[in-house]
């Protein structure tokens, strides 16, 4: 089935992808909710994304200074959304197309500002004064990468507003919010080939990250072959009961604009499968 909807400007979000692991099947969902945004990935029936409101999601961000010291939250394109939409049916975010076939999903989108005008994060007034920016983002997800069936091929593009005037850009090219049972924290060591226990942090570090059940028998990691200055991160939100995991780069430069893509490895199985997967694709990085 092949999904590519648009009215009124906004396309139908609601689309399903899947990819055929060894014993099971690697199923993605996205919804109109989240202006397609990635709602649901399972294995083995085990649901891996805790998507409640319009920031726990698999997705993507960014955040830029404006001309003024950069401040978290303040001027930050989100693609699921504002924190205005909270857990309602409708995202702030609008979905330009959308298309999705067997194993292979694309989307394009304008995304809105986490903060509405007027609203702060934590002290910090946010610095847009719209809902919508002019940042949109493009995605293209594939199930079963590198002859890997269990490993998530996660490609995105930002692209900006050529009369902004940033000189500073935090991109979170992808961020997994993942129920609070997913509590094993390893960072892999690309020298040893070993996955090593990791602090909660909260914080980046320069190595892939893993989140996994305590039993080792779901697991999701992250990596990126992207040479680019980036860190991995992970946090555990213990009221709110979810964690998470992100893949984040840093640009320091006179105008940050024009076009910025970052290719991902999502890496979905048991501790030893995302282990071993991501064993293989280092080593061909190398």
């Amino acid at each position: 089935m092949v999904l590519c909807c648009l009215l009124m400007s906004q396309a139908l979000g609601d689309a399903v992808i899947r990819g055929r692991t060894e014993d099971s099947e690697i199923v993605i969902t996205t919804t109109s909710r989240l202006a397609g945004a990635i709602h649901s990935l399972k294995w083995r029936g085990k649901e891996f994304i805790d998507s409640t409101d319009h920031g726990r999601q698999l997705q993507s961000a960014a955040n830029f200074d404006q001309g003024t010291p950069i401040s978290a939250e303040t001027y930050n394109p989100t693609e699921a959304g504002s924190r205005r939409d909270g857990a309602g049916p409708i995202s702030s975010s609008r979905l330009l197309s959308l298309t999705a076939k067997e194993n292979q999903l694309s989307t394009n989108s304008l995304m809105a500002f986490w903060l509405a005008p007027g609203e702060y994060s934590g002290s910090n007034l946010a610095k847009n004064s719209t809902v919508l920016s002019q940042w949109s983002l493009y995605k293209e997800v594939t199930i079963g990468a590198l002859g890997m069936p269990q490993v998530i091929e996660y490609r995105v593009t930002f692209g900006g507003a050529p009369n902004e005037r940033n000189n500073e850009a935090v991109f979170e090219s992808l961020t997994g919010y993942m129920p609070a049972e997913f509590s094993s924290f390893h960072r892999f060591d690309s020298k040893t080939g070993n996955l090593l226990p990791l602090s909660d942090g909260p914080g980046e570090q320069s190595d892939p990250v893993v989140l996994s059940t305590p039993d080792g028998a779901f697991a999701m990691g992250i990596y990126s072959p992207e040479k680019a200055r980036k860190g991995y991160g992970r946090w555990r939100f213990t009221q709110e009961k979810v964690v998470k995991w992100n893949c984040v780069f840093r640009v320091s430069e006179p105008h940050v604009g024009g076009w910025f893509s970052y290719l991902h490895y999502v890496l979905v199985g048991t501790r030893d499968q995302v282990a071993n997967s991501l064993k293989v694709i280092t080593l061909r990085e190398f």
